[in-house]
């Protein structure tokens, strides 16, 4: 009896049947292989990420007896994304390796937004963030206001921190002078430091001493020689400026959790030219300016947008003295700048 020659579909339909066998299988295999891999590990204990790297991160071991040692550990599933500072429960494995099992809740989590609005995390359990500005590159108010309105809102305390203060000459102190006394006439606390000659840096300690710290700022404005300068040791590769921009080029790849000796922790992130603020809402911009917070509600006009409706409360405050004209002006740019990313995001 002849046998029967298959038609070119029929021959489709039994390759597709036997990959997709195949494909079931090997995913059989991998789930047996991860269970008998998980049932082989130690018992789970606290850790601390340290560094994120892809799909593994860096934990530090929080038990007693191993307290101090970095595992490169992997990730179970349906875990989300962890960034350092993140509390863990870890298992070790051979060779200072492990796996991540479950995190634990954030207190904290400052959160940076991508190009398409996304939110994506930065650090977590923060609960100080040093912008950090330099006379080089250019030091400009509303880059700060941006930090600070992300600070405000993520109810996380900021520190004004110039760096580089042996760059200060006669024209850069007209013009960084008036914004450091502004911010100090609205609470903020600002110290001033030079890693050249160390100046500040007993007083950038104190202020360090017993918080967790994530640095922020553009690239250039010399993080990276901050913490070089109070962890001696730690060595973080650092960069010159750009001769023609006088923009610093990026030189930390991933966000980095360091211990200070006399205690504390600082989270060095990669640098960020601009820190966009499209997670909040236009309307929601208010509370991120703490001086106008006292004034939203009181506008005759329950839409206002605070720049030309009369009877506005803001604009009125602006005229008696209470609100600063160019926190004000950084307050219209930063919302047209929401309210145009929405109306092209729509």
């Amino acid at each position: 009896m002849n046998k029967r020659k298959l038609t070119r579909r029929q021959q489709w339909q039994i390759n597709k049947l036997q990959t997709e066998q195949r494909t079931r299988s090997q995913k059989q295999e991998a789930v047996t292989d991860a269970k008998t891999k998980y049932s082989q590990l130690a018992p789970e204990q606290q850790g601390l990420v340290i560094a994120h790297y892809g799909s593994q991160v860096d934990v530090e071991a929080l038990q007693i007896k191993s307290r101090g040692r970095i595992y490169r550990c992997k990730l179970r599933s349906n875990l989300g994304h962890l960034v350092t500072g993140d509390r863990v429960s870890w298992s070790p494995c051979a060779d200072l390796t492990g796996v991540v099992i479950a995190r634990e809740e954030r207190h904290s989590v400052l959160n940076r937004p991508n190009k398409y609005g996304k939110l994506k995390p930065v650090a977590a359990n923060i609960n100080q963030i040093v912008i950090t500005i330099a006379p080089q590159p250019y030091a400009h108010s509303n880059l700060i206001d941006r930090y600070l309105v992300a600070a405000e809102i993520s109810s996380i305390e900021p520190l004004i921190l110039l760096n580089k203060t042996d760059l200060m000459n006669t024209d850069i102190s007209c013009h960084i002078e008036p914004i450091l006394e502004l911010y100090q006439q609205l609470g903020y606390r600002i110290v001033c430091v030079s890693t050249k000659n160390r100046s500040g840096l007993k007083q950038l300690l104190d202020y360090l001493d017993q918080r967790v710290s994530v640095f922020v700022g553009q690239s250039g404005v010399g993080k990276s020689s901050l913490i070089n300068a109070i962890l001696p040791g730690v060595d973080l590769q650092v960069s010159e400026l750009s001769a023609q921009h006088q923009k610093g080029v990026h030189t930390t790849t991933t966000t980095r959790l360091f211990h200070i000796a006399d205690g504390g922790q600082v989270i060095d992130s990669p640098g960020i030219r601009e820190f966009g603020l499209w997670h909040i809402e236009a309307n929601d911009l208010i509370l991120g300016f703490r001086e106008m917070r006292d004034f939203s509600g009181h506008c005759r006009f329950g839409d206002c947008s605070h720049s030309h409706e009369p009877g506005c409360a803001l604009q009125e405050a602006v005229t008696m003295g209470k609100i600063n004209p160019q926190r004000m002006r950084n307050y219209h740019y930063i919302r047209d700048s929401l309210n145009e990313f929405n109306i092209h995001n729509e």
